[in-house]
């Protein structure tokens, strides 16, 4: 019997061909030329300036939390994070020392609630807001850059379940200072294992380099890298081993880089297959959950539902060979990690309903109507629907 899978292989056999006529050709396979390579072509793909390729969305992030505080971009370490999120989206803050605000979710789009986002800037006055554009969908940046202008935070965003979604004019993960990607099995591409951040900033670009590998200047740009030389008065004897900045080790390798830059090839067709398939999903479920209609094109990542039965409907459905998951992995508020670590316990409704009643259904390029017809048939078969009050 078929396996309705929440996620596919995007890789496939022309993919492993080229994997072994890359190692063949290759005896240097760490990172390099083919590296920049994917880099300037993501890039490109996305309409921003500068990316950088790391081993996993989790490093991204983490690697722009610890650049946000390395080049002092930021008013104070007050962060606030989505409470429907990641456990990486959320902790290397808590790791590096911020103090973060958990902030509700929006009814509409899951991303941000502007509401409580308000509370929060008036009240603690923060300086940095990290954005999540859930299951494909975007966040209501209209109003939240109406409160950046007021209040004065930086805008990061958390795209990894969001990638070819887009505006008319511009892509998702282009709004912020920074923006995080993942390329991980069943995401939008995969590399195996990898991510990206990507930016705008040239100052914040050469930093993210330099951290990357270990803080020092090896990687970045020449008149970047001179600059630091003359600050620290650095000789050219020890130029290649002295860090400039607290660093990492989460670089990736050609290897996966070459894989990135074949897999750049189908984002499109892509992420038209996930919209269709959305949009597929809203026409046999329209009276579960309407997204908001903001974007042109939806790169879903999954359909978001919410039922009362919710253990019901997973086990249902699983009979049925569909796989099924809670609505991300709910609010972050309520997860072990964050309960040992924070005292903060603001009241956070729209997050806790997504805990107790959400759950997603299967979305990815390799499904047909008939597969999603057949998920809607059985998933209508058994759930009850509630919605937000």
């Amino acid at each position: 019997m078929k396996l309705y899978k929440l996620a596919d292989n995007t890789i496939d056999h022309k993919d492993y061909k080229n994997m072994i006529e890359f190692l063949k050709k290759r005896k240097y396979l760490n990172q390099s030329k083919v590296t920049q390579l994917f880099e300037k072509k993501f890039s490109n793909f996305l309409r921003t300036k500068f990316s950088v390729f790391v081993n996993s969305g989790s490093s991204a992030n983490l690697l722009i939390a610890q650049t946000l505080l390395e080049g002092n971009f930021l008013k104070n370490k007050i962060a606030v994070l989505p409470a429907v999120s990641w456990s990486t989206t959320v902790s290397p803050f808590l790791q590096l020392g911020y103090k973060v605000i958990l902030c509700d979710c929006d009814k509409t789009d899951l991303g941000l609630s502007y509401s409580h986002l308000e509370k929060i800037c008036k009240k603690h006055n923060p300086g940095l807001v990290t954005v999540v554009n859930v299951l494909g969908h975007s966040n209501n940046f209209k109003k939240i850059i109406s409160l950046q202008k007021k209040y004065n935070f930086k805008i990061v965003e958390d795209n990894c379940e969001s990638m070819g979604s887009y505006f008319p004019n511009k892509n998702l993960g282009t709004f912020g200072l920074a923006s995080s990607h993942s390329f991980y099995f069943g995401h939008h591409i995969s590399t195996i294992e990898g991510g990206m951040v990507s930016t705008k900033d040239k100052k914040f670009y050469n930093i993210l380099l330099a951290i990357r590998s270990h803080g020092w200047a090896r990687d970045v740009q020449k008149n970047f890298r001179k600059k630091l030389e003359k600050s620290f008065k650095v000789d050219e004897f020890k130029s290649l081993y002295t860090f400039y900045y607290s660093g990492l080790n989460v670089r990736s390798t050609d290897f996966n880089a070459n894989i990135g830059i074949q897999q750049l090839k189908k984002i499109k067709k892509i992420s038209i297959i996930r919209n269709k398939n959305f949009n597929r999903y809203q026409k046999n479920l329209n009276q579960f959950w309407t997204q908001n209609s903001r974007l042109k094109l939806v790169s879903s990542f999954g359909y978001a539902t919410f039922v009362q039965n919710r253990l019901e409907v997973f086990k249902y459905l699983k009979s049925k060979n569909i796989q099924t998951r809670p609505l991300i992995c709910g609010n972050m508020g309520q997860q072990p990690f964050w309960r040992k670590k924070s005292k903060n316990s603001s009241q956070l409704p729209n997050a806790e309903f997504i805990n107790k009643y959400g759950l997603y259904l299967p979305n990815h390029a390799n499904l047909s109507f008939e597969d999603i017809d057949y998920i809607c048939k059985n998933f209508n078969h058994c759930a009850k629907a509630i919605f937000f009050k």
